[in-house]
């Protein structure tokens, strides 16, 4: 994409048409061939990763280990984020509703309807993406360029079974735990929100009746899809680190990039698919 954005920002009306559209296709043709072999890439990575989940070496240290790191080290800061995104949301809303109607009784439980289906679950990956996403590329990304990975595989041990398993096992438990941590939080701060600038109480701002089965599940099942397409992006980018520190630096970045990415496609998918069951 870079060599893209490149090769049309140096493109000058002095060069030759036919020289400027042959540049151009061989920037497109070049980033839909590193698009298409990185998709290859991530695919058999998932599929090697999964392979070794249901029948590979069982490391309790490797998997505690990465749980804490995940979850402990994560909880507080999700639950700071999400405090603030409690306030704002339900600051926004109220404010929003005051121009359409006077009753703001309904504030609380449309609030808590979309922070379950998905504000919750999308946030906290987003986090997630920039503190775990960041970590895994950037710690596998050191071990590839101090050949710590080669070794590992000179040992007869699979650098995917050894560090990559342990990373999506933990993030797949724990991004639906903190989730709903966070995701408390939030509910907390907005209805204490709603009660110091609309004046509504706790007790009808916490109402869950417009909160069914099919929402719960619609937001676990986001938390569990991107617990484990963040782990996969971030590990896939620093499995293909190249060239010392400053290539750990670039895979830190791709990784945050292809996370949030997929975060948000999943998040559209998902949601399609949601809506259209539970309607």
């Amino acid at each position: 994409m870079l060599r893209l954005v490149m090769t049309i920002a140096d493109s000058s009306p002095a060069r030759d048409s036919p020289n400027m559209l042959r540049d151009l296709l061989v920037s497109v043709g070049g980033v839909g061939l590193d698009l298409l072999r990185s998709a290859r890439e991530l695919w058999s990575l998932y599929q090697r990763t999964f392979t070794y989940v249901l029948r590979g070496r069982r490391e309790p240290g490797l998997l505690s280990s990465q749980l804490y790191q995940v979850g402990n080290r994560s909880l507080l800061f999700l639950c700071v984020v999400m405090a603030f995104m409690g306030m704002i949301f339900a600051y926004q809303a109220g404010e929003q509703m005051k121009r359409v109607v006077a009753d703001q009784a309904s504030l609380g439980p449309t609030f808590i309807e979309l922070l379950v289906k998905d504000l919750a679950p999308t946030i906290c990956a987003f986090m997630l993406a920039t503190r775990v996403g960041a970590g895994i590329a950037a710690e596998i990304g050191s071990m590839v360029v101090t050949e710590q990975v080669d070794a590992l595989t000179m040992c007869a041990a699979d650098p995917v079974d050894y560090l990559i398993k342990p990373r999506l096992l933990a993030s797949m438990i724990m991004t639906p735990a903190l989730t709903v941590v966070a995701g408390c939080v939030a509910i907390a701060t907005g209805a204490l929100t709603a009660q110091v600038f609309f004046g509504v109480s706790p007790r009808t701002f916490l109402n869950f009746s417009r909160v069914s089965g099919g929402d719960v599940l619609l937001g676990l099942t986001k938390c569990l899809a991107y617990g484990t397409a963040i782990p996969m992006a971030s590990s896939h980018c620093g499995l293909t680190t190249r060239g010392g520190s400053e290539g750990v630096g670039w895979a830190t970045t791709r990784a945050i990039v292809n996370s949030s990415l997929t975060v948000i496609v999943l998040d559209l998918l998902l949601s399609m698919v949601g809506f259209w069951l539970i309607d």
